[in-house]
């Protein structure tokens, strides 16, 4: 954050990192010479090698330590480099844990301090944060809170009036911009618009982390006369860390840009069983804070509490903070992401 705006977002599950930058003792299981590649068995998965990234020449059955440079997608296992200090000579499983959310953040920027609103999770933070580390009652204010909420919804308002809506598809990104009210009166030509919209599409890119193809549609404009934008979407996305390329515009007139994918992109985060379990502890964990003589309990399909009881962290975190096991109740009756909250004899 600067002052009570949002620079950067990223979501923190100690239990469920999502394995970047991790280091793993791995054996090739195949090498495929079709795909340019191999494929290596993990502790936990099968990740897959370029041969530009040390693959060429190995054959199954040979060890060697790797570092996962891309999480997993899909059914597609994480993307591997074998250009790591570590040697591997023991059996298959993981080495060392990659940087997290936090260590990254405070490496891109290092002259701000960290904030923490619980002295617990301060004390899992890296020793060499150091003096950056201070506790606070309060962390966000409310402009920021609000900012970070809204990541979650499809539609943004932008200032004057302009709407971005932003669609993941299983095989792109779709944002439209829409006038909306900012035309109204004459106030500005749809070019104008689309111009000053641009940082704020750029914005929401970076801290949404969408990534892989993204097409935009722009808000009016002849599809002849958009490509006078394109130095105006170079320099919105200047500034993205992961170096977004802008490719120009499609014959309908969409925008086009690629953005690597490393880690997975926020609404992948917010959607399936982990993301359903952890929002229902987080309600448990608001109404204790109102009323600390009790503790609800959670009735939830049996895929929610099965990704909570995998997850590393999250239970054990909620007792600590609150003296209690939390209560799972599973109900296979509920939709797959269905929770309510009752009382524990409820």
């Amino acid at each position: 954050m600067r002052g009570n705006r949002l620079l950067d977002y990223a979501l923190w599950r100690p239990g469920s990192p999502d394995g970047v930058g991790d280091v793993h003792a791995g054996r090739v299981v195949a090498a495929v010479p079709a795909m340019a590649g191999a494929f290596v068995a993990l502790a936990d998965a099968e990740g897959f090698l370029p041969d530009s990234e040390g693959a060429r020449g190995l054959t199954a059955g040979t060890i060697l330590a790797v570092r996962v440079t891309r999480a997993a997608q899909g059914s597609k296992g994480p993307r591997l480099t074998a250009r790591v200090d570590e040697a591997a000579g023991g059996p298959v499983g993981l080495l060392r844990r990659g940087p997290n959310p936090v260590v990254r953040m405070a490496a891109r920027f290092p002259g701000s301090p960290v904030l923490v609103d619980d002295p617990g999770l301060a004390a899992a933070l890296p020793a060499d944060l150091g003096v950056r580390v201070s506790v606070a009652e309060a962390v966000l204010d409310e402009d920021v809170a609000e900012a970070i909420d809204a990541l979650s919804r499809p539609v943004v308002d932008l200032p004057g009036g302009a709407r971005l809506s932003v669609w993941p598809t299983p095989a792109l990104v779709a944002i439209d911009l829409d006038g909306a009210g900012a035309l109204a009166g004459g106030r500005l030509r749809h070019e104008a618009l689309n111009r000053e919209a641009l940082p704020a599409l750029a914005e929401q890119i970076r801290l949404r982390n969408l990534s892989g193809g993204i097409v935009v549609d722009l808000a009016g404009m002849a599809a002849r006369k958009r490509a006078a934008l394109g130095p105006d979407f170079v320099r919105a996305l200047a500034d993205d860390p992961l170096h977004p390329r802008f490719l120009g515009f499609t014959a309908l007139g969409l925008a086009e840009i690629v953005r690597a994918r490393v880690h997975p992109p926020l609404h992948e985060l917010l959607s399936g069983p982990l993301a359903a379990g952890l929002a229902a502890l987080r309600a448990v964990m608001g109404e204790y804070r109102r009323d600390p003589r009790g503790m609800k309990a959670v009735r939830t399909h049996p895929a929610v509490v099965s990704a909570l009881r995998a997850d590393g962290a999250a239970l054990s975190d909620l007792a600590r903070r609150t003296g209690r096991q939390a209560m799972l109740r599973a109900e296979p009756a509920l939709a797959e992401l269905a929770w309510t909250l009752e009382t524990e004899n409820g």
